[in-house]
C-alpha cells in the first residue's frame, strides 16, 4: 500500500498519457483536454522529483495545449476548404528557425537549471524541453514529422525517468516510442487519404 501511496500521482500521470497518446494517434482534437489537466498535476509530480526543466515544461504544456486546442478548432491552412485542419509536412522554410528556437530554449534553460536550481541532469533535461517546445508546436500545426521529435523525447525521459525513480512514467515513454513509430504511420496513410 505504501508503494502506490507514494506513486499515486506518477499512476494517475500515467494513465491520462496513455489516454493522450492514443487521441493523438487517432489525430483527435480530444487530445487537448487531457493536454491541459496531465502536465497541470505533472508540475508538481515532477517539481517533487528534481526535475525541474519537466516542472517549467509541464507550466507550457499546460498554456500550449489551449493554443493547440484552439488552432485545431479553428485554424485552416492555406485555402483549404476542409472543416479541420488537414496533416501536413514540416516546411522546409521553418526548419532554420525552429532548430535556433531550438537552440536558444536549450542554452536558456540550461543556464536557469545550473544557475538557479539543484538539477543533477541539467543537460539531458533541456534537451528535451527545448526538443518539446518544437514538438508540441509541430503538432499544435499538425505537421507530420512532429512523430519524429516526439522518438527522440521519449527515448531520452524515459532514462531520465527511470534515473529518477519515476517508474510508473518511465515505462509510460518506452510505450510512447512504440506508439510514435505507429503514430507516424497511421498520420502518414491519413494524409494519403486526404490527398
Amino acid at each position: 500500500m505504501n508503494f502506490f501511496a507514494e506513486h499515486w500521482l506518477d499512476i494517475v500521470t500515467t494513465v491520462l498519457g496513455l489516454v493522450y497518446i492514443a487521441l493523438e494517434y487517432r489525430a483527435s482534437i480530444a487530445l487537448w483536454i487531457v493536454g491541459i489537466i496531465m502536465p497541470a498535476l505533472d508540475i508538481y509530480l515532477y517539481y517533487s522529483h528534481g526535475l525541474y526543466g519537466d516542472a517549467g515544461m509541464a507550466v507550457y504544456y499546460t498554456a500550449a495545449a489551449v493554443y493547440g486546442y484552439i488552432v485545431w478548432k479553428f485554424g485552416k491552412k492555406g485555402d483549404s476548404k476542409e472543416q479541420e485542419m488537414p496533416i501536413s509536412h514540416f516546411p522546409r522554410k521553418k526548419i532554420l528557425p525552429a532548430v535556433i528556437f531550438f537552440a536558444v530554449a536549450m542554452w536558456a534553460t540550461h543556464y536557469i537549471l545550473v544557475n538557479y536550481t539543484n538539477s543533477t541532469v541539467p543537460v539531458l533535461d533541456s534537451f528535451t524541453n527545448a526538443l518539446s517546445f518544437v514538438g508540441l508546436w509541430a503538432l499544435a500545426q499538425k505537421y507530420i514529422e512532429q512523430w519524429f521529435v516526439w522518438i527522440v523525447v521519449d527515448v531520452i525521459s524515459c532514462y531520465l525517468y527511470i534515473d529518477k525513480g519515476i517508474p510508473f512514467k518511465a515505462g509510460l515513454y518506452g510505450l510512447y516510442v512504440v506508439i510514435a513509430v505507429m503514430g507516424y504511420m497511421k498520420w502518414r496513410k491519413m494524409m494519403q487519404t486526404m490527398h
